[in-house]
């Protein structure tokens, strides 16, 4: 075999894939510039800047039975699930973030030729994922303040649609869709997949529908609210039916224990990080007023632990750049609907301080 015969036998819609765009380590970043990674702030990947539970530090450094498998059938965690979701335990699985029950739903439902309806612009996984799965991406434009167009959708459905998704709130721009809205796409019986990744910084959820509605299926993470980003968790609430094959079908150990107990003790401590994701809703609405004082920035309404961005003058990517060399880390866009644009995380009052610093200074990248 040639060297590159091996290249050939790959499947051809995946040889010219563009695959999800993740963000710059501070590590990496560190090597590049003169700046030590513990002072460069990072306002690119939506995480906690005040990170998890003190519970979860002490858990996992008590923790001894790390030579032992996890509970495959996640028994323990899906009890403590069911109280803080709402949801009954049959209705819970977890997995090693939500990101892996996304496949895990596009592997159930999904054969080559069906159709995923995907509302654009939204998080970038849902469409490499389906076009990894083998579906075709059925792409529906949301209108120009990135609000769901339903009747759009609606249109898009076709006999071949197998699966709807929809982030509530939107990814990266912030924005959310009325649960009326959301009814409206369950009527059309379509299997609807909401992501609400972002949900304990938005206040509401669809969750109470799942009784009601057969063809609903909710995501949850524990990384934004909880800060657990690095051990990847979360969780989904189906049908039970559908929950009952989600469990066949996962790898078998798919939640680490490290994972695991830091779920569980996060959940034991739901008091405490609601209080920081309240002093983060808080500085999201000071970033927000600080933006908006930037004439050459158009922030958009956010309901998520984000702001996103218009850059109306100069260059996105260069305005990440220069940031960057700032130590300050952004995520910036420049794919269709998206062009010239950055999203910022909500991070510490001194961060936001130090930002909007830079900002001012830069007078229009």
């Amino acid at each position: 075999m040639a060297p590159d015969d091996i290249v050939k036998l790959i499947r051809p819609e995946l040889q010219s894939l563009g695959g999800y765009s993740a963000h710059t380590s501070p590590e990496t970043l560190a090597d590049k510039i003169d700046i030590p990674a513990e002072r460069i702030i990072k306002l690119d990947a939506n995480e906690n800047p005040y990170g998890c539970s003190p519970r979860v530090y002490k858990a996992l450094a008590e923790y001894r039975r790390w030579n032992i498998y996890p509970d495959a059938a996640q028994a323990k965690l899906r009890r403590q699930l069911q109280d803080y979701a709402v949801a009954d335990a049959s209705r819970i699985v977890a997995a090693c973030g939500s990101g892996e029950l996304l496949d895990d739903i596009l592997c159930l439902f999904i054969k080559p030729g069906d159709e995923v309806i995907n509302c654009i612009p939204t998080f970038d996984m849902y469409r490499t994922r389906t076009i990894i799965s083998g579906a075709t991406l059925v792409n529906v434009p949301r209108d120009e303040n990135y609000a769901l167009d339903v009747n759009a959708v609606k249109a898009a459905v076709t006999r071949k649609t197998k699966l709807i998704i929809l982030a509530n709130p939107n990814s990266p721009t912030g924005t959310v869709t009325s649960e009326r809205d959301i009814q409206a796409l369950l009527e059309t019986g379509v299997p609807l997949l909401v992501d609400e990744a972002y949900y304990e910084f938005y206040g509401q959820t669809v969750v109470p529908l799942v009784d009601r509605y057969p063809n609903l299926m909710v995501l949850r993470t524990f990384s934004k609210w909880a800060g657990l980003a690095g051990l990847r968790a979360g969780y989904g609430i189906f049908p039970p039916d559908i929950a009952s094959y989600l469990l066949k079908i996962k790898l078998p150990y798919n939640v680490n224990v490290a994972a695991l107990v830091a779920m569980q003790e996060s959940l034991r401590d739901v008091d405490y990080l609601m209080g920081k994701v309240k002093v983060i809703i808080d500085e999201r609405k000071r970033l927000f007023q600080e933006l908006g004082k930037i004439d050459w920035l158009q922030p958009f309404p956010s309901q998520a632990n984000f702001i996103f961005c218009s850059v109306l003058k100069g260059n996105a990517g260069e305005l990440q750049q220069r940031l960057q060399q700032k130590g300050i880390l952004v995520r910036y866009f420049d794919q269709p609907r998206l062009q010239n644009s950055i999203r910022i995380s909500v991070g510490k009052p001194e961060d936001t301080d130090i930002l909007v610093e830079a900002l001012q200074k830069l007078e229009g990248p």
